[in-house]
């Protein structure tokens, strides 16, 4: 009898313990598994070691046990915190040309040089101005002040979430984000190549990059944790590095119309530009495809695009797609505190910056693009076939977005 109660007593104190190790992992060391990871090659010339079995040409979906495994190591393992950038002791016999070494057990990157002070300065600008936007009560905008638990599920399906890293990227269409959505493919070691994670951003392929099942995003926690995806959510805002870049709002409008209207698109031809025509082109009925249409030289202006956006009924039959909504929509940047604000007009310098502070510079590098971009200098003429009325109403509806992210009115095609 006594035996049988002490072995009720073991177990009721074994459970009782792993709900308190379960609680205390998720509330404290949601994170603390980021920096646990088998680190990857520190250069290009050192060949990725063969793992021991082969793995699935899926994406990796961390289990229950693996995150408690890299619990308990963190206390296992002397050194597991985020590294700083410290100088070496004794360096009188480095080169003088060295400016960063490799820590092998780690993918960081430690630097012998600051950053920029210039760099820092304009990045907490970007932080100050979203703060004093989102706390300012002449920016009005709907949902600006409610909760992050307010905000739908439907709604958090842009944050891409790197655990491996402790990343939380939000994309934005129009702003680099084919580019960015490699980074956190390779980040996250969701593509494999004969069992070897991919290295090279440009080698992913576009159907690839666009692809929803390569992503693990915030939308996404619903269906693994359920009533808990909420907290979850919280726990790695938190703590993982949150970005965005984002872009003068009227030029990418402009970049999204050359990109989806100017070119065949047959997905975008018979969901958006079929209307336009039959709405504002007095086309009531626009070629069958897209083929069709450009055979005959038939596609929306951009102003038509322009009144499309404009139009009330727009919004009532369905939300703004995604490459001409509001960036305040897709990002949330009153209930999400963004660590890193970057500008497509300054991308390469905020590209190495940002990766530096994420410290995966020795990771990946940011792929420069050679495309054709939309300049800002082209407003004028692009804006040249509005009218003036339709103008200041497209400001309205996308000032939030020039003022959250300090971007000047366009007073010189607002007030002709």
């Amino acid at each position: 009898m006594g035996t049988s109660r002490m072995f009720r007593v073991f177990v009721v104190l074994g459970s009782a313990f792993m709900i308190l190790l379960i609680i205390i992992y998720w509330d404290d060391v949601g994170a603390s598994h980021l920096y646990l990871h088998t680190p990857v090659s520190p250069g290009p010339k050192i060949p990725h070691p063969a793992p021991a079995q082969p793995r699935p040409q899926t994406s990796r979906t961390p289990s229950f046990l693996s995150d408690i495994d890299a619990f308990v190591n963190q206390f296992l393992e002397p050194g597991t915190g985020e590294p700083t950038d410290p100088v070496p002791a004794d360096t009188s016999n480095q080169s003088e040309k060295a400016e960063e070494r490799y820590i092998p057990r780690r993918e960081w990157k430690i630097h012998l040089t600051p950053v920029a002070a210039e760099l820092r300065e304009r990045q907490e600008q970007r932080r100050r101005l979203l703060q004093e936007m989102c706390a300012n009560d002449s920016v009005v905008f709907p949902g600006k002040n409610r909760s992050f638990d307010d905000i739908p599920n439907k709604e958090l399906d842009h944050l891409i979430v790197d655990d491996r890293h402790g990343i939380i990227y939000c994309y934005v269409p129009k702003v680099a984000c084919s580019n960015w959505k490699r980074i956190m493919i390779i980040l996250s070691e969701s593509l494999l190549r004969d069992g070897v994670p991919q290295r090279d951003p440009l080698a992913i392929p576009r159907d690839l990059v666009h692809n929803s099942s390569m992503h693990f995003t915030f939308n996404k926690f619903w269906k693994r944790y359920g009533k808990f995806a909420k907290h979850l959510m919280k726990v790695k805002l938190k703590k993982y590095t949150k970005f965005l870049f984002v872009r003068d709002p009227f030029v990418r409008l402009i970049s999204a119309y050359r990109n989806k209207f100017e070119l065949p698109n047959e997905d975008f031809y018979r969901r958006f530009a079929q209307v336009m025509l039959r709405r504002y082109a007095n086309q009531p009925t626009p070629p069958a495809s897209v083929d069709e249409a450009f055979s005959v030289g038939i596609h929306p202006s951009f102003s038509q695009f322009i009144q499309y956006l404009l139009d009330p009924q727009t919004e009532k039959e369905m939300p703004f797609n995604e490459h001409w909504r509001q960036v305040y929509r897709l990002c949330h940047p009153c209930q999400i505190q963004y660590d890193f604000v970057g500008h497509l007009e300054t991308a390469e310098e905020d590209a190495e910056h940002l990766l530096r502070q994420l410290r995966v510079d020795n990771v990946v590098e940011f792929p420069t693009s050679h495309r054709n971009l939309t300049a800002s200098s082209w407003e004028a003429d692009w804006f040249s076939t509005v009218p003036v009325e339709a103008r200041r109403e497209l400001y309205k509806l996308y000032e939030p977005d020039f003022r959250l992210f300090g971007y000047h009115r366009p007073d010189s095609i607002l007030n002709e």
